[in-house]
């Protein structure tokens, strides 16, 4: 059954993605957004294809898989498939459900476009993509 307008609200509302999203603008993003549910092993992103979604888990987990290596598992909250929306280079790792796992998906275009009319969510997303860089040369993990 597809999640309510309503619902996506307040399911963003609890992303720390989307803390200081003023809520006029997290209202147009919820609009854009569509859930999709996927089943244990189904694949979500790619490795060394180019990514067209972004994507906020919400329910379940999913696995990053690099060269066939696990490298991270994220669960509720967590957003996967920036890199590749943002540079438009190919994907560098590939997304598995570990389990029954529900997202809520935004195609790049429209991710761009919020990006470029909501500061506030762009500085969240940078900052994410900055902890998990850090994270990396820091001490080697995802």
């Amino acid at each position: 059954m597809a999640v309510t307008h309503d619902t996506k609200l307040e399911l963003l509302r609890g992303v720390a993605l989307f803390a200081d999203v003023a809520p006029d603008h997290l209202a147009r993003i919820a609009e854009r957004m569509v859930e999709v549910d996927y089943a244990p092993g189904a694949q979500i992103a790619r490795e060394g294809e180019i990514g067209t979604g972004f994507f906020v888990v919400l329910d379940g987990s999913v696995e990053v898989i690099r060269s066939g290596r696990t490298i991270a598992r994220l669960g509720p909250g967590d957003f996967v498939g920036e890199l590749s929306v943002l540079d438009g280079r190919p994907r560098v790792a590939q997304v598995v459900a570990a389990t029954a796992t529900r997202c809520l998906a935004l195609a790049s275009w429209d991710l761009e476009a919020i990006l470029l009319a909501e500061p506030a969510l762009t500085l969240a997303l940078l900052r994410g993509v900055a902890e998990r860089l850090r994270a990396v040369t820091e001490d080697g993990r995802q």
